[in-house]
């Protein structure tokens, strides 16, 4: 099969990067060494060619070796290899206009530049996974995949089999660059290295058989133990803990090796480094201690103006998955998607793409108060309204929007969040994170009684409790809460009382807090929409087929009826993109001419955010109209069936099934 140039260019791309991790070089050293001994020099002559050397390489079995190494399945040429695998390098941190947030640069070792090369050797003492050894051969397993985020750069680990000795063995070629005007193209020396505080941030994922996901573990490593390190190489053990309410309960142990490459002509003192740690996390202390100075002495201001602000839902400070407080502003960054996501309407529809989970609970009660941080909530792929709202409202930000996260309430009185969008002509307008619906607000005075009784409101907002960003934060000082009644003229003292962006900047601006993690880059899906949209199709015809077959009905497809229903399809998703719809009159008419005089024809779509076969057909049976059109008996009954899967990044994805049957109509 021939390939394309830019497949080749891919290829040899991925090869390389392959062979940048294994220690392939020494190997290949070590057989030559011993290959060219006098009797072959006696043999070939002063003069080796190139053909000589493969020839050797092959007999010694090394050429079989490597290949053997590089698994060029579709999960490595996927998302590992598009940025996530040493060494897609992602170079969100590069302040220079030419660059954006998911650039990945591809490309050999700089030599130029120095990294990090991290390695996980082993895992072990991973408890609660002590039986899932006894599995049968064969049987679907969970697995453990390990997650890195460090300064703008994303990797992922191959899945291992969950087992409590599971078998991780991965290098991650970490790049570090410097930040400086001018510097980003030279070396980093100790003094800069020493002063690099950004952590690697390790994430750790299960997922179960069925695809569904849990957070693990979230930890933080401080690599700069390194720079005292013989030889610039570390061998060390890392205890991964538990999140939330179990973020003090040992999850297991890795075993790791931090080496810098090059290595560092001298080494740093241990007490140095050391010095350098502790008086930057006494300077973090200081400004916490600072800010929550400030924000008490704030809160007790804000209590003072009317009695009833207590009851308002205005949050300063929110735990993450660690148990770390942390002012609700540093939650969120202006995010820019790159290429992957066009206008701030297809960032809205990719957030609701995203599974919303509640936090889970031990026992009864009200749900846990816990927010995630950004890269967790990526690498889950789900998470609470809160995590959905900051992620929305960084992209947002990043399309150069003025956005907030709200918090209020919705309806029914439960806490919810959403953003607030503010346009240069005063528009107000509620995004919906978990949906990605969008509702423009209109301020009602309760107090005006010459107003026209407005319609009740479209949205599903009950009360409007604080809005913030970055850099401000606001709570809402109106006579009401009630969202419809909420007028957002923020510089209004007397409707919003805001925080000092001086005090917010302090905590949350840019390198304030190191050890609080960055927001990472978008990665793009490295999976194939055609491929996994036709593999899907046909799992859901075999399901079809057999449920029939149980009724003692045969099935007879109309191929050419299915291809008609996929503009309806495309229609769908550009209407939850756009909100706008477009393309149903070409269907209709298709529709029409494919289904004869006298036969009748009925149709049902349905989406999905997963693409597990036998989850979406068990859902789909439980509407009367799905399972009508699936069980349909009669004459000439002929069925029909369309999958489209709509790619985001992430492995986001909007799956989109239309069920459907033709018919002739008896009297």
């Amino acid at each position: 099969m021939a390939l394309t140039a830019e497949k080749v260019s891919e290829l040899k791309q991925i090869i390389h990067n392959h062979l940048s991790q294994m220690n392939i070089q020494s190997t290949i050293r070590d057989a030559l060494n011993e290959s060219m001994r006098e009797e072959n020099l006696a043999r070939h002559g002063d003069r080796i060619g190139e053909e000589d050397l493969l020839n050797m390489l092959k007999e010694r079995g090394v050429v079989d070796d490597v290949l053997r190494q590089i698994r060029l399945d579709s999960n490595q040429t996927g998302y590992d290899m598009e940025g996530v695998v040493a060494h897609g390098i992602q170079t969100d941190r590069v302040t220079d206009a030419k660059h954006n947030a998911a650039t990945i640069r591809r490309g050999p070792i700089d030599p130029t530049r120095r990294y990090l090369y991290f390695q996980v050797l082993s895992g072990r003492a991973f408890l609660e996974h002590l039986h899932e050894e006894e599995s049968h051969p064969g049987q679907a397993r969970s697995t453990f995949t390990l997650h890195i985020n460090f300064r703008g750069q994303r990797f992922r680990s191959k899945p291992v089999p969950c087992a409590c000795e599971p078998n991780i063995q991965e290098g991650f070629l970490l790049e570090i660059h410097k930040e400086g005007a001018g510097d980003a193209a030279r070396m980093a020396d100790l003094t800069s290295l020493i002063s690099m505080s950004d952590p690697i941030h390790l994430v750790l994922i299960k997922t179960d058989p069925s695809g569904d996901t849990s957070l693990l573990s979230s930890h933080y490593i401080d690599w700069r133990s390194v720079l005292s390190a013989d030889n610039s190489r570390l061998k060390t053990t890392l205890e991964l803990l538990g999140i939330g309410a179990e973020n003090k309960v040992p999850v297991g142990i890795l075993e790791i090796c931090l080496e810098l490459m090059p290595k560092v002509t001298e080494t740093l003192a241990g007490d140095v480094v050391t010095t350098q740690i502790t008086l930057e996390k006494n300077r973090q202390s200081e400004r916490e201690r600072l800010f929550l100075v400030y924000a008490k002495q704030w809160w007790k201001e804000y209590l003072q103006i009317r009695d009833n602000h207590s009851q308002r839902l205005v949050k300063l400070f929110a735990q993450d998955e660690n148990g770390t407080n942390r002012p609700v502003c540093s939650y969120i960054k202006p995010l820019k998607a790159g290429r992957l996501l066009d206008t701030p309407r297809q960032a809205a529809r990719f957030v609701s793409l995203m599974g919303y989970e509640r936090v889970p609970t031990l026992g009864g009660g009200e749900k846990n108060e816990q927010w995630t941080t950004s890269h967790a909530f990526l690498c889950r792929n789900k998470g609470d309204s809160e995590d959905h709202a900051v992620l929305l409202c960084s992209l947002l930000l990043g399309f150069g929007l003025d956005a907030y996260v709200c918090m209020g309430t919705k309806s029914k009185g439960a806490a919810h969040a959403w953003v607030v969008t503010i346009g240069t002509d005063g528009v107000i307008t509620f995004w919906e994170p978990l949906t990605g619906n969008r509702y423009v607000h209109h301020t009602m005075d309760p107090d005006d009684d010459t107003q026209d009784k407005p319609d009740k409101p479209k949205h599903p907002y009950r009360t409007v409790g604080c809005i913030f960003n970055h850099v401000s934060f606001y709570a809402n000082s109106q006579s009401s809460d009630a969202a419809e009644a909420c007028n957002f003229t923020l510089n209004n003292e007397s409707l919003w009382k805001a925080m000092s962006p001086d005090a917010i900047n302090s905590v949350c601006g840019h390198g304030a807090i190191p050890s609080w993690p960055t927001l990472p880059p978008l990665c793009a899906s490295p999976l194939d929409s055609g491929l996994i949209s036709n593999q899907l199709e046909q799992d859901m015809r075999t399901m079809i087929i057999e449920h029939r077959k149980d009724l003692g009905l045969a099935t007879t497809w109309d191929d050419q009826l299915s291809y008609y229903l996929t503009p309806a399809l495309a229609s769908y998703e550009t209407e939850r993109c756009t909100g706008v719809s477009a393309g149903n009159e070409e269907f209709q008419d298709a529709i029409r001419r494919a289904v004869p005089e006298g036969h009748t024809f009925k149709g049902y779509p349905i989406q999905f955010v997963h693409r597990n076969a036998r989850r979406a057909f068990a859902a789909c049976l439980r509407s009367p109209v799905c399972q009508e059109i699936v069980s349909c008996r009669g004459d000439h009954v002929r069925h029909a069936l369309r999958v489209r899967i709509y790619l985001y990044p992430e492995n986001a994805c909007a799956a989109w099934i239309m069920f459907a049957c033709k018919y002739k109509s008896v009297t």
